[in-house]
């Protein structure tokens, strides 16, 4: 079934003014939930590789998406508009120079199975033809059918010297990840690899062939991955290196390198993970190509040709470090451009050494995100913690041309004030944390009311980025301080801190939250009796141990989408041999619902009904034993809502905004907080 028949797609005649501009209405008094909550105006741009095009997704009411597409040598000419009826347009990029990749995604029941699906398609810039990547087929059993249905094919490679075909691979139930060489104009696909149970992980190399894959076996009961790289002279797949899932360190291909011998591999050799070439002809690991003494490295950035341009860390928030001369000089060049001033904090590392100082922008910053292959086009943003993402079009290295802004309708003089902070825990462990401060010209120099957020995962982390949910801002904006706690068992800030979660879930990662909330009274930016906890997933599971524990910091908690059975995740990985070696020994921890009769303060909880991740029944039934143990709560589930953000409507986002505040302020404690 074609794109065009399954969502009934629409051209409209009418088209958005281009470039997007700021409305010129006079600043609100107060921002609304909705303000936060709508779609962006603008939002996913990427650039094609010629640098002929630009593609992103767009919303004129803050409701519906559409795919915009620009000429770039004239941004101010209206752009070609697509919309979908039926489908909401989640993500659109290019896969070659006139063709479109796009992600769409639907309410789905299979069943008693109720979630999203998600479907991807390619068409060409007039949105005349759609294809999907891989043909639909007859399912032989339900399940199968079930399965198809909500799987996708994965791009495994651009093959960017290619003008006609990509690769991916088949993800369908019976395919054991068979990859294909698909067509973009036509849509017919050929099998070029059979693929297995046993083998995965293939990756190509910047010309596009299998040079890699992983397998795993067992030492003595040990489960480990092998890493092996196919020999072009031999013709032949070999065994490189391997990684032990109880070490928690896998060494992962990230990038091969214009040199055909030599690939990148992420790994930890110290408390910071690395980016480290590894030579193939030689079997050796040949030293470090990037590594941050204080932050871990991620992946590498290279141009669409294949060649090495940086390599990618998380600090205060997601950044590249710049190894090509031309394109780190115009990073160098944006930022003073756009008016972006830097701070400046002294920073003491979980891991421990001596003090240094971290530099970051304030408010805002300006990044590349993408560029054309000859950066005659670069793609900037302009965005931060006080301002939504505005796009800007960089010709030339000299030109930058407004594309328009994500939220103009949202002053950040508004929004207070965010930084990088840290904070010691009872045991003396360094905690990073994110603070958010309201405005002291409105609100005063404090202190505020107060809300410790802990973020999902656990093994995750927060940054200082635009906040899509309106968490922080929303309620910043309405005069509460909040601090997010990089608590213990967080990723992407070293070692030490992630493995000191280890089955602490409930205990001292608890602890690091409550002594976040200690930290606010010490700094005079909350008062002890105007302290509320929330959370949403893992976090959710923070604010149902924050009602539980005793001797707590708070006046009531609330939880999003809460975890409450943590055998539940642990029986995840027991089936799984590699899980059970790499994962399980990190979760575990108090059990909730098993103590729900302790409750000492109001709970505010919700959850989506269409959450296929953490299920709704689990906050059910620990409302359940809240009910029979008769402690105060209250329970909101939310229509056709699933766990992750993509699933949320900004008529969901609205509603826990409001919700949440109106909580806080009525119920939470003696008359809120």
């Amino acid at each position: 079934m074609t794109f065009r028949s399954l969502v009934a797609l629409a051209f409209l005649a009418v088209c958005l003014p281009a470039p997007l501009r700021a409305a010129t209405a006079e600043t609100p008094p107060g921002l609304t939930a909705r303000d936060f909550a709508r779609e962006p105006a603008i939002q996913g741009l990427s650039i094609s590789p010629s640098g002929k095009n630009l593609v992103g997704i767009v919303s004129p009411d803050g409701d519906t998406r559409y795919i915009a597409i620009w000429e770039t040598a004239n941004p101010g000419k209206a752009p070609v508009i697509l919309g979908a009826q039926k489908m909401r347009l989640m993500e659109v990029f290019f896969i070659k120079n006139d063709r479109l990749g796009v992600y769409a995604q639907q309410t789905f029941t299979y069943g008693k199975w109720a979630g999203h699906l998600y479907k991807f398609y390619i068409t060409d810039l007039k949105g005349e033809k759609w294809n999907s990547a891989l043909p639909d087929e007859k399912a032989g059993s339900a399940d199968e059918e079930f399965f198809n249905k909500i799987s996708n094919p994965r791009i495994l490679s651009y093959l960017r010297n290619d003008p006609k075909h990509i690769l991916v691979i088949d993800n369908k139930l019976d395919s054991e990840g068979d990859i294909y060489k698909v067509d973009t104009y036509s849509g017919s696909s050929e099998k070029i690899y059979r693929g297995s149970d046993k083998f995965g992980g293939y990756q190509p190399d910047v010309n596009g062939n299998l040079r890699a894959r992983q397998y795993s076996d067992f030492d003595n009961g040990a489960t480990y991955v092998v890493q092996q790289f196919f020999n072009n002279s031999t013709g032949q797949w070999e065994d490189h290196f391997r990684s032990y899932a109880r070490d928690r360190n896998l060494k992962t291909v990230v990038g091969f390198s214009e040199d055909p011998n030599v690939v990148y591999v992420s790994m930890r050799e110290k408390d910071k993970t690395g980016i480290y070439e590894y030579d193939i002809a030689q079997k050796k690991f040949i030293g470090p190509a990037f590594e941050h003494k204080l932050f871990d490295a991620g992946g590498v950035r290279q141009s669409k040709s294949g060649r090495t341009l940086g390599f990618g860390y998380r600090a205060e928030t997601g950044r590249i470090f710049w190894t090509d001369e031309k394109i780190a000089g115009i990073a160098k060049g944006i930022g003073p451009a756009l008016g972006v001033t830097n701070v400046s904090v002294e920073w003491n590392d979980p891991a421990g050494g001596a003090p240094a100082r971290v530099s970051y922008p304030d408010g805002a910053g300006a990044y590349i995100v993408d560029w054309s292959d000859d950066l005659k086009y670069v793609l900037v943003e302009k965005s931060g913690t006080n301002l939504a993402p505005e796009y800007y079009l960089l010709t030339d290295g000299s030109k930058l041309t407004l594309l328009g802004k994500s939220m103009p309708h949202i002053p950040g003089s508004t929004l207070g004030d965010s930084r990088l902070v840290q904070y010691k825990a009872r045991d003396g462990l360094v905690i990073p944390a994110f603070l958010h401060t309201p405005s002291k010209a409105r609100f005063g120099a404090g202190p505020y009311p107060a809300i410790v957020l802990p973020h999902g995962g656990p093994t995750a982390r927060d940054d200082l980025s635009w906040d899509v949910t309106g968490w922080t801002k929303y309620f910043t904006a309405r005069g509460y301080v909040i601090i997010q706690p990089q608590f213990r068992g967080s990723d992407d800030w070293g070692d030490k801190l992630y493995r000191a979660g280890d089955r602490e879930w409930g205990k001292a990662m608890q602890d690091d939250n409550d002594d976040a909330a200690k930290y606010l009274v010490s700094q005079g930016l909350a008062a002890q009796d105007r302290i509320a906890l929330f959370g949403y997933s893992y976090g959710g599971y923070a604010a149902m141990a924050a009602a539980i524990r005793p001797n707590g910091n708070y006046q009531c908690s609330i939880s999003g989408a809460g975890a409450a059975e943590i055998k539940r995740f642990q029986n995840r990985t027991f089936d799984n041999r590699f899980l059970r070696e790499f994962q399980r020994p990190s979760i575990g921890g108090l059990d909730l619902l098993d103590n729900a009769s302790k409750a000492s303060i109001p709970i505010f909880l919700y959850h989506g009904d269409r959450d296929t991740n953490v299920q709704i029944e689990q906050s059910e039934r620990f409302v359940a034993a809240l009910d029979a143990a008769g402690r105060p709560h209250r329970f909101l589930a939310l229509k056709d809502m699933g766990h992750s953000l993509d699933t949320w409507t900004p008529a969901h986002v609205e509603t826990q905004l409001v919700e949440i505040e109106k909580y806080l302020t009525t119920e939470c404690g003696p008359g809120g907080i």
